[in-house]
């Protein structure tokens, strides 16, 4: 648990002025991973920051005004939503509802998980995702998105006519230019991220995303057209199912998206400990880990049910608030009124449609590095034994059938691929081989 005295414990409540000037802050610094997701599967930023505002003040409720997290767009779901929505040649996504049905899904998940651990409590939980299974998803989940993340850095879209069918075609072709700002980008978020000790280096996305996007103004890539034509108060692009789409679930958008409830879920107990011990509380126990997965989880299918992309607790928070020391869950709120206001600025939005494919590349290189590393630390901080051939085993057959692409396709509707395939073979593996270690640390005493 953390000694220091905080400027802000969780239930204090600051001056308007700090409210507006903290609410600012933390919202900017979770404002870069958040609206990062929906550019990437070609889903929109007004609505992904609108909901990750609407899923915080759930989140909220549910945890009893406890909990100082913020809520936004989850990374892990990018190549799920990607394979639900699937993508047309110019990056939007083709059929965007099928993404959100599998979100409502997984928000439902969360449900059924939290109402269990309610019942029966969470051990059983962590015996079914211990490191050795988790810790490689996680590193696929980095590694897997690692070409689409070199791809948007280096390559731009152009039309070209294929002379044998005499069609015009849009084609991948390797830009300099682009790459150059990818690079800029990149440099600058490592920068703020090993550099700087205050502030900035708990928002080096943001940081960074600003300094590639002022180096492309400079070299000429970005067009300020969209921007302006665009309303100065516009409605962010809402998908209310069975008007903006068919709600029709299928076996492919359920087996794409809810395997990966068996990462989020575990980087969701892993956020609660960390942010437990910098705010000096226990989340496991007070509210409770089935109250926090519910916040989550509600959060996630509201967002859905609106057009949103799934949501997750954030690291960027607990960073915030380990170096601020202002804890306050008045100041999170703020954030999330703050965010909800945003999205319907028009302008601010065509803004942020302006930004380059490269810039958004190469910060996609550090995050999805990041994400990867983060699997890599799991196993070390959990001491996992790779001279033991059950864990060898386990976590060569997650990382080759994962970044490997296997999958095992029942008809051309219904397949298990990729990265949900090796987690639910993970989970399997874990229960079926023998010598499974059946001690679990018990965060109820800590």
């Amino acid at each position: 648990m953390s000694n220091t005295k905080p400027v802000l414990d969780v239930n204090e409540k600051p001056s308007p002025g700090q409210l507006i000037t903290l609410s600012f802050q933390h919202m900017f610094a979770m404002f870069g991973s958040t609206i990062l997701v929906p550019q990437l599967v070609g889903l929109s930023p007004a609505i992904a920051l609108l909901t990750s505002g609407i899923a915080t003040i759930i989140f909220m409720f549910v945890t009893q005004f406890k909990v100082p997290a913020y809520l936004g767009s989850s990374f892990a779901f990018i190549t799920p939503i990607l394979i639900a929505a699937g993508l047309d040649g110019s990056g939007r996504s083709i059929n965007p509802g099928n993404a959100m049905i599998g979100a409502m899904a997984v928000g439902l998940v969360y449900g059924i998980v939290s109402l269990l651990i309610w019942k029966t409590g969470h051990k059983w939980l962590m015996r079914l995702l211990p490191p050795i299974v988790v810790a490689p998803v996680i590193i696929v989940i980095g590694l897997g998105l690692s070409g689409v993340a070199v791809d948007m850095a280096m390559n731009i879209s152009v039309e070209q006519l294929n002379e044998a069918t005499g069609v015009m075609e849009t084609v991948s072709k390797y830009s300099g230019l682009h790459f150059s700002a990818a690079l800029v980008t990149l440099f600058a978020a490592i920068i703020f991220t090993v550099y700087f000790k205050n502030i900035l280096s708990a928002m080096p996305i943001l940081m960074g995303l600003i300094v590639g996007y002022i180096y492309s103004v400079i070299v000429g890539i970005v067009d300020f057209t969209p921007v302006k034509e665009a309303a100065f108060f516009a409605l962010p692009d809402f998908l209310i199912p069975g008007v903006d789409y068919e709600f029709n679930i299928t076996a492919k958008i359920l087996l794409a998206m809810v395997p990966i409830v068996i990462v989020t879920i575990s980087e969701h107990i892993g956020h609660q400990l960390v942010l437990g011990k910098v705010v000096n509380r226990n989340y496991i126990k007070d509210p409770g880990l089935h109250r926090s997965l519910l916040g989550d989880g509600l959060g996630t299918f509201v967002s859905a049910l609106i057009g949103g992309p799934p949501k997750t607790t954030y690291g960027e928070n607990i960073g915030v608030l380990a170096i601020t020391r202002v804890y306050s869950v008045y100041v999170i709120m703020g954030a999330a009124v703050i965010a909800i206001i945003l999205s319907f600025f028009g302008k601010a939005m065509a803004l942020i449609a302006t930004i380059p494919t490269a810039v958004l590349g190469g910060i996609s290189i550090l995050l999805f590095g990041i994400i990867a590393s983060s699997g890599l630390r799991m196993l070390v901080e959990s001491k996992v034994d790779f001279g033991n051939n059950r864990n060898m085993v386990i976590a060569s057959v997650i990382l080759v059938i994962g970044i490997g692409g296997a999958a095992i396709r029942f008809n051309e509707s219904f397949a298990i691929e990729g990265m949900a395939l090796a987690a639910i073979v993970g989970v399997i593996l874990n229960l079926v081989l023998p010598g499974r270690n059946k001690e679990v640390v018990d965060y109820d005493n800590k």
